[in-house]
């Protein structure tokens, strides 16, 4: 069981929490390369998702059920918050429901 851990801006962070964001996009570049693959595939091995809206000890925290991370082209993507998908690759993160929520 691996967990990936994001930070988010409190606008995402907030959507999230609510439920009425379950998807969450990473540019498809190098350090995003390096931590969710490995040996040229999406690694399988996350199972969560740790958001955090800022850096401090203290900040507000969502654990999050990982339905599933893949690779998507720009022109199969329809943003639903405003999001601004401009790369022609990005990893898709399927969010599952909301497990644990520290405000």
């Amino acid at each position: 069981m691996a967990i990936l851990n994001l930070t988010l801006k409190k606008k995402w962070f907030d959507l999230i929490a609510s439920g009425q964001k379950t998807v969450e996009y990473r540019e498809f570049k190098p350090y995003w390369v390096s931590r969710l693959m490995a040996n040229g595939a999406i690694r399988q091995d996350f199972t969560e998702v740790h958001f955090r809206n800022g850096h401090s000890r203290n900040a507000p925290f969502i654990r999050v059920k990982l339905h599933s991370l893949t690779v998507y082209r720009n022109d199969f993507i329809a943003p639903m918050h405003g999001e601004e998908i401009t790369a022609d690759k990005y990893f898709l993160i399927s969010l599952g429901p909301v497990l644990e929520l520290r405000a």
